[in-house]
């Protein structure tokens, strides 16, 4: 019995949450829970001291918001952020009170209530979002947490450097502010003159709002060093596997892997036309398989990859379909593979990001695109 939890108590080692039996389901994704607590530890260990949160928007990343916060809370981690105030109600009623649940987008209009019902606290982005938090503290009767996020230059989220510069002394009545923030645009490359000259203006508009706890690095953030750590670090990326230090060794584990099961295979003479629209076409016999895998699965159309069997490459030949893909297996010897066995999309033999480049994008749309049609299956003491 290990003490990773589901849903805020005690499962065994291989248990999971997932509604869709191991049996019936096409694929299978196993999450290591071991691996994002050795993951949040490494970044405690360069952090040196820093608090560091846990990131857990888009359900943590994919992997499941609740069971993620359940094992990061073994490492001692008690702030959380997730986007969107569905995340934080959802999050809340998973793991009970005791955790500081933070909404990066802020409020939406009306909505303050439903938040104060939850515990939940804002990022506070504009001058309505302090307004309206401001007016829940005063029907509240007592000062409300939240934290501030300014604009320090990625244009995204955040109170515009005018609108901090233009407040008022009593613009934040009512308001405990926990953490001043911003957001770094491109931290994962290092050398990139963006990174100082957001730090500079963090550190610019920060003086010009009352003092607080400061909080600037993510991910990548961690990794240009303690300028940019100051009182919270709030990775999320690395904490899945994700390489924050693009074009350098990865120094986070794994954390996930993506099997799918053989449907079917079969043999083509040379010449047949395989697949949607018959883009390929055989240079001579060949062996394929079909997996239970494809777009409505989050393998994107786009991803022409390969999977692997004990090691083999086994490249796809024709187009990704909505709930299938075909393999071509001509190098196993015959009848090594059959149906039901489990080919690897996602691990040993390809990496996460691996597995993103060879797609086009990024490891964070990988993971937040896998479907809920798999077997989730969550391990690691």
């Amino acid at each position: 019995m290990n003490d990773d939890t589901g849903r805020g108590f005690p499962v065994p080692d291989g248990a999971d949450n997932s509604t869709v039996s191991e049996t019936a389901a096409g694929a299978i994704l196993t999450i290591d829970l071991g691996a994002i607590r050795e993951n949040y530890r490494r970044l405690k260990a360069r952090l040196a001291g820093v608090r560091c949160a846990g990131v857990l928007k888009a359900d943590g990343y994919g992997l499941g918001a609740a069971q993620v916060a359940s094992a990061l809370i073994r490492e001692g981690c008690d702030i959380f952020f997730v986007a969107l105030l569905s995340e934080g109600i959802a999050l809340r009623k998973a793991l009970g009170p005791g955790h500081d649940i933070f909404v990066l987008n802020g409020l939406p209009p009306g909505s303050e209530s439903e938040a104060l019902a939850a515990g939940l606290h804002p990022v506070i982005n504009s001058i309505a979002q302090l307004g309206a938090w401001r007016e829940a503290a005063r029907a509240a009767g007592r000062k409300l947490p939240a934290a501030v996020q300014v604009d320090s230059g990625m244009s995204r989220l955040g109170m515009p450097p005018a609108d901090v510069e233009a407040l008022g002394t009593d613009a934040f009545d009512g308001i405990d502010i926990r953490f001043v923030m911003s957001h770094l645009a491109c931290a994962d490359e290092p050398r990139n003159p963006a990174n100082e000259q957001q730090w500079l203006a963090f550190e610019r508009l920060r003086k010009a709002l009352p003092a607080a706890p400061a909080s600037l690095a993510n991910s990548s953030g961690i990794f240009l060093g303690p300028l940019y750590h100051y009182d919270l670090a709030r990775p999320g990326a690395a904490l899945y596997g994700i390489n924050p230090t693009p074009g350098e060794t990865n120094p986070m584990l794994p954390v996930v892997r993506l099997q799918a099961k053989v449907a079917q295979t079969r043999s083509v003479e040379e010449g047949a036309g395989i697949g949607y629209g018959h883009t390929y076409h055989s240079r001579g016999p060949l062996r394929l398989a079909t997996i239970s895998l494809g777009y409505a699965d989050g393998w994107h159309r786009r991803a022409a990859s390969a999977a692997w069997f004990e090691g083999v490459r086994l490249p796809f030949v024709g187009r990704v379909s909505m709930d299938s893909i075909i393999l071509d297996i001509s190098a196993l010897p015959a009848g090594r593979l059959g149906e039901g066995d489990l080919v690897e999309l996602i691990g040993p033999s390809q990496s996460l990001d691996d597995a993103a480049a060879h797609a086009g994008t990024i490891g964070y749309e990988i993971l937040t695109s896998l479907g809920a049609r798999f077997h989730r299956r969550y391990i690691g003491a």
